[in-house]
């Protein structure tokens, strides 16, 4: 018997990071006009990008079916292995719904757990599932240590502009035109699994120093445990200008707390999806880590 590890795509996965680690990704539709593309399967995310930047209307993205689900948990436990499935957020999503309809059957066998969370967010804590599955744990036990340490997964974003929240309905058309007339940068974050403006920074060095304040109220970032960053767009320059400059701070804290603990030399870094690429457009720049208290 062995643990199964199942995400949605919006958790940003590369196929072959997952492949590695023996994750099963489930991609989710999207739809631009009449064409309908499976993510990561026929429209990857550099084509999701180009194809956004150029359409006059928002794509659509639909939430995973129960019978897809169905299927693969059936086909998990009739050879004699449980599941561990991990979704993008109840609150942004009816896919969660879907995997519990479709693990209703198998209750001692697929255990679903609702991230509250999106991206690189929900990714992080799939990282989590398949470390503590090489701990030996069981399934029931991973989702268990999921549900508490999801709690301390915070995701924090800079986004580059305003339009793509107005052309989501998120904000009104002169909001969005005054806020292009005035630089704002708004500053979102994950909470209570919405996505909601923490903050509507003035340039992108306001910005920037806004995200920092984010992460120091949650303490610093743990990097004992997974940490992403995220980028949205075809451009990645921004984003490793981020990592450079988080790198150094965390050395400055470290030095001044006299931490023992080891930084990593770099931060991991990966491109959105459409799920939130949909709504923020291109230019945003997400950290998604753990928080140290």
């Amino acid at each position: 018997m062995s643990v199964r590890i199942i995400v949605d795509s919006s958790a940003d996965m590369e196929t072959e990071y997952a492949a590695e680690h023996d994750i099963t990704i489930i991609p989710m539709t999207i739809s631009f006009g009449e064409e309908e593309f499976a993510e990561g399967v026929d429209l990857s995310r550099t084509e999701f990008f180009e194809r956004l930047v150029e359409s006059d209307e928002l794509p659509r993205t639909s939430q995973i079916p129960p019978m897809v689900f169905q299927d693969l948990f059936a086909e998990a436990v009739e050879a004699g292995d449980t599941v561990v499935c991990i979704t993008l957020s109840s609150r942004l999503s009816g896919t969660y719904q879907s995997a519990c309809i479709a693990a209703a059957p198998f209750k001692e066998s697929v255990f679903v757990v609702d991230s509250l969370n999106a991206t690189v967010g929900e990714r992080i804590l799939a990282e989590r599932a398949w470390a503590l599955r090489d701990e030996g744990l069981a399934a029931a036990d991973i989702a268990y240590c999921l549900d508490q340490e999801k709690n301390d997964i915070r995701l924090v974003a800079s986004l580059d502009t305003l339009e793509y929240l107005r052309k989501g309905g998120r904000i009104s058309g002169a909001a969005a035109m005054v806020g292009g007339l005035l630089s704002i940068k708004p500053v979102v974050t994950v909470e209570d699994g919405e996505v909601v403006v923490a903050g509507k920074a003035r340039g992108s060095k306001q910005a920037k120093n806004m995200v920092f304040q984010k992460i120091n109220e949650a303490g610093g970032i743990d990097f004992t445990r997974p940490i992403w960053v995220a980028y949205s767009g075809l451009s990645d320059k921004a984003a490793r200008k981020y990592i450079e400059d988080t790198l150094a701070q965390a050395a400055a804290a470290e030095e001044a707390e006299r931490d023992d603990a080891a930084l990593p030399a770099d931060l991991p870094l990966s491109l959105v999806g459409a799920v939130i690429g949909t709504h923020v457009g291109p230019g945003g720049v997400a950290f998604a880590f753990f928080a140290r208290e």
